[in-house]
């Protein structure tokens, strides 16, 4: 298991103090690789104590256990970037953005679990339950995408956006075994947050598709998937996240291939006697 998993399988049994340091633990893994215990703990505000603590906690023999397992998987993802690095120079900005991004999509699509994929996609094809979409302000695009492309190959589904007026009127919707997919990333929005503790009360089975295990999406999560979203620039890449959603749209297409086949017959159709495209 990598380190991400196995703080996810602990995470219900962390205190706040040890969540803060596996926090930093996900996020700044280089630092924490070539790092002390006493760094570690003073980027998570806390002692060194709880760094020891969540080490054995989370079945290491100590720190220098668990930062061992952090040394070994990034001797495997940065082995590619050591190669690319002589090939990539400080200015070439797409050459840096490539390199990032083509770790951001096999990071992402690693680290989904088989068995939550065909679960989730199993839930993503069965028409019998409706899904909802539910992205945050800077996710609301992939969010889009998600919902349009899904509710191409079946019906049900609805993306979720709006005032407290809409949102309350989208919660009525929710019936017991929905899904709801939640997608945001660090600084999460609190209406995200909520509205999903909201339809996950309602019984709405929540797939959160977010950057950290240690998310509060992940809390409230029957199955979630962790994308890797760093960048070259300013802003998180959507690359990873958009990946995963490639290969859950594949899935659910695979699943019901001839009644999705029939519904985009029957939408190609419409688009033809609607004039919509220009095929030339």
């Amino acid at each position: 298991m990598t380190v991400a998993s196995v703080i996810d399988a602990a995470r219900a049994a962390l205190t706040p103090a040890e969540r803060r340091v596996a926090d930093v633990v996900l996020t700044a893994p280089e630092a924490i690789a070539f790092g002390t215990v006493a760094d570690l703990a003073q980027r998570a505000a806390t002692s060194g104590a709880t760094v020891v603590r969540l080490a054995a906690k989370l079945g290491y023999d100590g720190f220098t256990s668990m930062q061992g397992a952090i040394q070994d998987e990034l001797g495997q993802r940065l082995r590619p970037a050591a190669e690319r690095i002589h090939e990539v120079l400080t200015s070439d900005v797409l050459g840096r953005v490539r390199a990032v991004e083509l770790d951001n999509v096999a990071g992402t699509l690693e680290a989904a679990s088989p068995g939550a994929f065909e679960e989730v996609v199993a839930a993503l094809a069965d028409e019998t339950h409706r899904v909802h979409v539910l992205a945050g302000d800077a996710s609301r695009g992939v969010g889009m995408l998600f919902a349009d492309e899904l509710s191409m190959l079946r019906a049900g589904v609805a993306i979720w956006f709006g005032a407290d007026v809409r949102m309350a009127r989208n919660l009525a919707d929710v019936a017991r075994g929905d899904v709801l997919v939640a997608i945001d990333h660090r600084r999460y929005e609190r209406w995200v947050i909520e509205t999903t503790r909201l339809a996950r009360e309602r019984g709405a089975r929540i797939v959160a598709l977010c950057d950290s295990a240690l998310s509060p999406l992940a809390d409230l999560a029957w199955c979630t998937f962790v994308v890797r979203a760093e960048s070259a620039g300013p802003f998180d890449s959507h690359v990873g996240t958009v990946a995963l959603i490639n290969a859950l749209m594949a899935g659910a297409a695979a699943r019901r291939q001839r009644p999705s086949a029939d519904r985009l017959d029957g939408i190609e159709t419409a688009w033809r006697q609607y004039g919509a495209l220009f095929d030339e």
